[in-house]
Formats: C-alpha cells, structure tokens, sequence
C-alpha cells in the first residue's frame, strides 16, 4: 500500500526567509532568542509604515463620512440588501475603501503563522537541535519533535526573560502574565484604532482579544511575546500619528462624525456681541473728514478779545 506525499506548507519559503532573520539576529548581532522575535517584529513593523499610513487616511475618510453613512444605515434599515448597494455605491463615489483599514493587519497573519511553524520545528532546531537529537528525545517521552519544547531537551537553551521556553506553551504563573499582557495591549491598540461611532463594532474589537484566548493560550511563548510587542507598536504608532495630526488620542471622535477643528469650534463658547449704542457711528471716511473739517475752522476762526472790565467809580455823590 504506498501514502500519498504530504503536500509542501505554502508559506516555507517564508518561514526559511525569517529563520534566516532570526538566526542573523541571533548569531551574527547577539541577541537573545527573544530579543531576536522581538527585532524581527520590529522589522515587519517598520516595513508596513506606508501601509499603515494609508490605513490611517482611510480612518480618517470614514470618521468625516460618518454622518451621512449613519444617515444610509438609517434610510434603508428595513432592506438590508438595498443598504449593502447603496454604502457601496457611496463608498465608490467617494473613493473610500471600508477595508483598507484592515490591510496591514492581513499583511501580518502570514509573518504570525509562520512564525508559528517556525517555533514548532525550524527554529526549534536551531536553538535546540541537531533535529536527530531532538527527534530521540521526543521519542523517550512519547512526542513528536512539533510536540516537545526545547527546555526538554536542552534546558535554559529557550529562556527569555521570566519565559522559561520560547518553543512551548506557557503555564501556571507564566501563562497568566502573557495573557494579561496580551489582552490589555489589544483593547488598548482596538481602541486607539476604532474611529467609529457604531456600538456593535465596538463591542465586537472589545470582545475579540477575549475571544481569542483559548486559542492562544495553547501557543508557543514566543509567539505571544511577538504579538504582545506589535500590539504595543500599534499603540505607539497610533499616539504619534494622532499627536502629529492634531486629533484626539482616544479612538472616538470628539463630534459625531466632526473633523477635530470643527469639534472644538462647536465646543468653545460664543463670544458674546457687543452692545451698540443708539447712535449709529459714521463711517470712518466721513468721520476723518469731519475731524479735519473742525480742526480747520478752528484755526480759520480768531480767538475772541478778551473781555474788559469795568472800572469802579470812586467819585463821592454830590
């Protein structure tokens, strides 16, 4: 009976691009295994800046747009699929994608996944191998060589920090910590992110950092310490991006759907008018002309002479 061969992962040309970042890290800087992970997020981070600058420019198109998309949603909320037509012929005529807010994300699930494969075999070799010897090792104790973590084999060989292996899942005291560090740094990044004033999507960014946790927490340590430090990158980009374009650190928009000047040209208090006297002041030609009118009949005029007084009679009355 012969088995068919097991067909190439698709993403091995990238997971052999990385682990050569990785070992370069690793071997030719001097950085640790973790702090390898932690440049090689660095690095994709770094090379998704204009992605993620035009990702910022669709956010902003939305959060301007957001009164008359609100408006659409409420006009046809009773024809779900006459609202899908129309936001999308709005969307067109305004050359706005919905989704291009999501594309650096998306760029970012290929590095994550084969990241992934990446601690379960290939980098696993690396820091821990020959593959021959670790294969032995997994057959002493029952597992497979994607199984076993390299603390197993060689002890302290995949320790990061409070990590006692990178390769491996997390637990007890370890596990809690990464969770925690993970989960606070996504809603923090979901919301500096979320420039919409909609309650599901909201609830729904809010609620996935908690969906995913009892996927994760199954996942090899290394890779939660690789997206723990992009979601802190996210939040840092998103601070600098926001300080340097005047908007609000916060996520949510200061008016619904109003432009950050706007916002604070309707929060600032009306200037109260002036009162006005009854007479009307005369324009300023006239009343130039007025002054050097008056002044010029004054000099024209002589003084008046001055006044004489009486003298007394001191002559006695016969």
């Amino acid at each position: 009976m012969t088995t068919l061969p097991i067909a190439a992962n698709p993403l091995q040309p990238l997971i052999d691009a990385f682990d050569w970042v990785l070992v370069g890290f690793h071997d030719t800087v001097g950085l640790s295994w973790g702090m390898s992970i932690i440049a090689l997020t660095v690095v994709v981070r770094t090379l998704l800046i204009p992605l993620t600058l035009k990702q910022f420019k669709s956010m902003q198109s939305l959060q301007r747009l957001a009164p008359e998309i609100k408006a659409l949603q409420e006009k046809y909320k009773d024809d779900k699929q006459r609202q899908q037509q129309e936001m999308m012929k709005f969307y067109q005529e305004n050359k706005v994608n919905p989704f291009g807010s999501c594309l650096p994300l998306v760029l970012q699930m290929p590095v994550f996944f084969s990241l992934f494969y990446m601690l379960r075999k290939d980098l696993k070799i690396d820091i821990c191998g020959p593959e021959a010897v670790i294969a032995a090792k997994a057959h002493e104790v029952g597992k497979t060589i994607t199984t076993i973590g390299c603390q197993e084999v060689k002890p302290g060989s995949a320790t990061f920090g409070f990590i006692p292996d990178l390769t491996f899942h997390a637990t007890g005291g370890v596990l809690i910590v990464l969770l925690v560090l993970y989960v606070g740094s996504q809603l923090l990044s979901s919301v500096l992110m979320s420039v919409t004033a909609d309650r599901n999507q909201r609830f729904i960014m809010i609620a996935l950092p908690f969906v995913f946790v009892p996927f994760i927490q199954s996942f090899p340590a290394g890779l939660l310490v690789y997206w723990i430090t992009t979601n802190l990158w996210t939040v840092g980009q998103q601070y600098l991006i926001r300080r340097s374009a005047g908007m609000p650190v916060r996520g949510a928009p200061a008016a619904a759907g109003a432009p950050a000047g706007a916002a604070a040209a309707v929060a600032a208090p009306k200037a109260k008018p002036e009162k006005r006297s009854k007479e009307k002041d005369p324009p300023a030609a006239e009343n130039g002309k007025g002054k050097h009118a008056a002044s010029a009949s004054r000099r024209a005029t002589p003084p008046p002479p001055p006044r004489q007084r009486k003298k007394k009679k001191t002559g006695r009355r016969r």
